[in-house]
């Protein structure tokens, strides 16, 4: 068993350079000299409680296994308590009579020949596409629990695999403990701090011997494993040198938006950036630039066509969720965007990117503005409402109506007798 934590030797993380690796067998360091070059401290044993709050607090763990040894009790208790199970005999190992190297497992069938791993979905960046084959010796099999959403499976046996117990002398097997694609070879778990936890079925495959060897699958033609690579590819996204999502600038701002225009190309910012406080139906803007960091440098981020990051305009709950659209791109970072108006609800509101996804760690940004009413002299006047100009309409009548009145009681006088000076009944 080996455990590596924070960081690869000779590659910078986004986390930092720092890296410990804790070995059972420090006499089999020379194995690995191709994985961890220059590795000079070995550390100690480690408690789980210790491991997990090395994860609370950010840290990454690379955990290697081996059926060659029998699993430490503190690491099985670690992995219980991320919801991921080892046979319960802590020495079986991943048997496959159909997909094995014929040159090193003629006889045991216990050297896995694998292809590259895929993507988890179709929405999901693959961090981990090495091409060839991968050849897994001795591997342990690990079953993960289907009430964690944070656990991922990266590389699972085939369909004809099944857990074999070497120290048994039973020629069958009964009542396995995983069969077929149940295994997972490679598995990772991604906290909600987006601290990283890689479990790597077989050690043995980081040896030197398996980054050069040459394999023979079942029917097919001798060729190179691609395990180094594999490595690289793994340990980078475990050490957070890939996958690394970065929030750059998040403004906001009043637009105005011309009757003809369409998009965020139309819009024009109106005062000043980031205001505390906006009104009932502004027109408003949120910009939010990401970048990936990859190895050694930092991209554009990109995400999937059929996958959009999104903005929450919220209070207790979501009153919008709009896709962000990409509207710039510079050569470090990419910058999002969306244009809208807001609801007719005065409170206290927050613009919120909340981005999960798998092998991508966790973008969570909020910022909360106040949104107020009407002021006193903010409201339309009552002549450019076409609903009021029916009431106006019978106020000038009703005006126009007393005038008449008064003008035609002022004009009809009575009439009077010339001679008598009486009225005229």
């Amino acid at each position: 068993m080996c455990l590596a934590l924070a960081g690869l030797a000779q590659s910078l993380s986004s986390s930092g350079s720092r890296l410990l690796v804790v070995s059972e067998q420090p006499a089999e360091k020379e194995k690995y000299s191709k994985f961890w070059d220059d590795l000079e401290r070995l550390g100690p044993s480690l408690t789980p409680n210790f491991l997990l709050q090395f994860i609370n607090d950010g840290g990454n763990i690379l955990l290697t296994l081996s059926a060659e040894s029998p699993v430490p009790s503190a690491i099985s208790s670690l992995l219980l308590e991320l919801d991921v199970h080892l046979p319960p005999d802590r020495t079986s190992l991943v048997t496959d009579h159909f997909n094995y190297d014929t040159i090193s497992a003629s006889g045991k069938h216990d050297v896995l020949l694998l292809p590259q791993p895929s993507a988890l979905r179709k929405n999901v960046k693959n961090f981990f596409n090495a091409n060839g084959v991968i050849a897994f010796p001795r591997a342990v099999a690990q079953q993960l629990g289907a009430s964690s959403s944070l656990l991922m499976p990266i590389m699972r046996a085939p369909d004809t695999a099944y857990i074999f117990n070497p120290t048994e002398e039973a020629e069958t097997v009964e009542d396995p403990f995983v069969v077929g694609t149940q295994a997972s070879l490679v598995s990772t778990m991604q906290a909600r701090n987006s601290a990283r936890f890689t479990i790597l079925g077989s050690v043995e495959a980081l040896e030197n011997t398996w980054f050069d060897a040459k394999v023979k699958a079942v029917g097919a033609k001798e060729t190179a494993t691609s395990n180094r690579e594999f490595a690289k590819y793994l340990s980078a996204w475990t050490f957070m040198e890939t996958g690394v999502l970065k929030v750059g600038e998040v403004e906001h701002h009043l637009s105005s938006l011309p009757e003809n225009g369409a998009g965020n190309d139309s819009v024009a910012q109106i005062g000043f950036l980031n205001p505390k406080i906006y009104r009932i139906k502004n027109d408003v803007t949120f910009n939010i630039e990401l970048c990936e960091y990859s190895f050694d440098h930092t991209g554009p981020f990109t995400p999937s066509s059929e996958d959009a990051v999104q903005l929450e305009f919220t209070m207790l709950s979501p009153f919008y969720r709009l896709d962000l659209q990409a509207i710039s791109e510079t050569l470090n970072s990419t910058i999002f965007s969306a244009t809208f108006r807001l609801p007719d609800q005065h409170g206290i509101f927050a613009f919120r990117v909340n981005y999960k996804r798998p092998f991508l760690t966790n973008i969570d940004v909020k910022r909360e503005v106040t949104v107020r009413h009407f002021a006193h002299d903010e409201w339309p006047r009552s002549w450019m409402i076409s609903a009021g100009w029916v009431w106006i309409a019978g106020i000038w009548i009703t005006v126009a109506g007393w005038l008449g009145f008064v003008a035609l009681w002022l004009w009809s006088e009575p009439a009077y007798e010339q001679s008598r000076g009486k009225k005229i009944r």
